[in-house]
């Protein structure tokens, strides 16, 4: 049986182009904080990745500081700051904020002082995007990068938070965005590394592979690539709720990312819809990855006023690049053949 994975908003697969970027890292040896020649060339490599995430995320002249990932870019930009989020954030972004902002049905989050709050670009869950005002304080732009035509320089907010693994390249590397200059205190002290905001030696395999990753994915956007995977999402889309009247599709009347279909059935639990599709060979998601394991509604959908038993029967499918129509279509039959008796047992 021939796998689909269909879960690329929790992970992607490793794009041949980062791969390659960290094998050849692998052969510097030096410490890139080190001033011999050694030294001098693994900085290089983390330098050149740097650079390459720059222009893909439209950031030159900005500062970029590498982290392990967006859940530590969130704690070093939002720890000791009074800010003010809503509940379809990130749960790394909830941690250190008040979530207080009110959703709308769609998912749309209304933001009355920028500067004193964090709004996602886009909704891992949902895939809606949000219309980013200016002057905000923190965005997690996580999902949006690089499936999106966005940079950094126009979106006017004051940090943003990214990440490899959701664009092709390795887990555990990120990186914190901000114009140059901007203080910030730093949550791991030490060596001083990353400008004095976040000491450490740097991961010179993984920030090669992030490099990398964001200017293939760059290309990627340029090409064509998102367009023809949202012809897929929709084609998905129209399959189901032809198959399934009263599909509930949330966020589907708002703009969302290209890749991303997030429905529900009411009394059908989401973790045992992914449990289904995953023994009929279909790798989906009942949430955030960081979340899906826990037996509890969406918070993202109660927040946008869905019922809890509709929360509890919402599952994600989120497309890549390397999605086909086969692919798309093979799920939606699958997946309507399992509601087909889901509505024969309760009826």
């Amino acid at each position: 049986m021939k796998r689909v994975y269909l879960d690329h908003n929790a992970t992607t697969p490793l794009h041949a182009a980062a791969r390659d970027a960290m094998i050849a890292a692998m052969e510097y040896s030096g410490n890139p904080s080190s001033v011999h020649a050694e030294g001098r060339a693994a900085k290089a490599v983390v330098e050149r990745a740097r650079a390459q995430i720059a222009t893909a995320f439209g950031a030159d002249g900005a500062d970029i500081v590498f982290t392990s990932g967006s859940t530590e870019g969130a704690a070093l930009a939002l720890a000791g700051r009074d800010l003010h989020s809503a509940a379809v954030e990130h749960d790394a972004v909830r941690a250190w904020t008040t979530q207080d902002l009110q959703v709308s049905r769609d998912g749309i989050v209304a933001i009355a002082t920028p500067v004193s709050s964090t709004v996602q670009l886009a909704n891992s869950e949902t895939g809606v995007v949000q219309e980013l005002p200016q002057g905000l304080a923190v965005s997690d732009v996580t999902q949006g990068f690089g499936k999106l035509p966005i940079a950094f320089n126009w979106l006017g907010v004051q940090m943003a938070l990214i990440s490899a693994h959701k664009l092709g390249g390795p887990k555990g590397i990120g990186a914190l965005v901000m114009p140059r200059g901007t203080e910030l205190a730093a949550q791991i002290r030490g060596g001083g590394q990353e400008m004095g905001r976040r000491s450490g030696t740097e991961n010179v395999i993984g920030i090669a592979g992030f490099g990398a990753a964001a200017e293939a994915a760059a290309a990627q956007l340029a090409d064509g690539t998102w367009e023809k995977v949202q012809m897929l999402r929709d084609l998905m889309e129209e399959a189901l709720v032809a198959g399934a009247p009263g599909l509930i599709c949330a966020g589907k009347d708002t703009v969302r990312l290209p890749n991303t279909s997030c429905f529900a059935v009411p009394g059908w639990k989401g973790e045992t819809q992914v449990m289904q599709m995953d023994l009929a060979g279909f790798a989906i998601s009942a949430g955030s990855a960081c979340s899906s394991g826990k037996v509890r509604a969406s918070a993202v959908l109660t927040a946008m006023g869905f019922d809890e038993e509709t929360a509890q029967g919402a599952v994600r499918v989120s497309l890549g690049p390397t999605t086909t129509q086969e692919d798309v279509l093979r799920f939606a039959d699958a997946w309507l053949l399992k509601h087909k008796k889901f509505r024969a047992r309760v009826a």
